[in-house]
């Protein structure tokens, strides 16, 4: 499947959920396995949400500002990750908050809050800070290193 058929099908599940508004496909940048966030950029359909993981980078701002130029320019999503103040500074759409951090959701008037889920009580204290989506995982093994354990995808279909 392609992936401009994947986004497809996600927008239409979307809007058969009732969640219209909320980006159909995800990317997660990484230091290590993205160098070059602003080239996957270029490669991503329309519509899609890049979070941006600066993980503290000392580049993190301009890195920051020239992915939302190219963002703009190909019609993507920005979140920036847990940085509401670098998010409003460089016009991202939003912000992306990992499940650790979730409390501090309420606080931001960013136009699309996303959180990262790892439970089913993850997901229900996201929906109580008010995030627009919750991106749960992961539901197969992964190498990351800030990887929980694997849902599976029973487990993950339940919550």
């Amino acid at each position: 499947m392609s992936i401009q058929a994947l986004a497809a099908l996600a927008r239409r599940l979307n809007q058969e959920a009732g969640a219209p508004d909320v980006p159909s496909l995800f990317f997660l940048t990484d230091p290590e396995r993205t160098p070059d966030p602003i080239a996957a950029a270029r490669r991503l359909p329309a519509e899609t949400a890049v979070i941006y993981r600066h993980f503290g980078a000392s580049n993190r701002v301009r890195m920051a500002r020239d992915l939302a130029r190219i963002c703009r320019a190909r019609r993507l999503r920005l979140l920036i990750a847990a940085d509401p103040h670098l998010a409003e500074r460089v016009g991202a759409a939003g912000v992306h908050w990992p499940e650790r951090r979730l409390p501090e959701a309420r606080a931001v008037g960013l136009a699309l809050t996303t959180a990262s889920a790892h439970s089913r009580a993850a997901v229900m204290r996201a929906a109580q800070c008010g995030v627009d989506a919750c991106l749960l995982g992961p539901v197969f093994d992964t190498r990351s290193a800030s990887a929980n354990a694997r849902l599976g995808l029973f487990r993950a279909s339940q919550i």
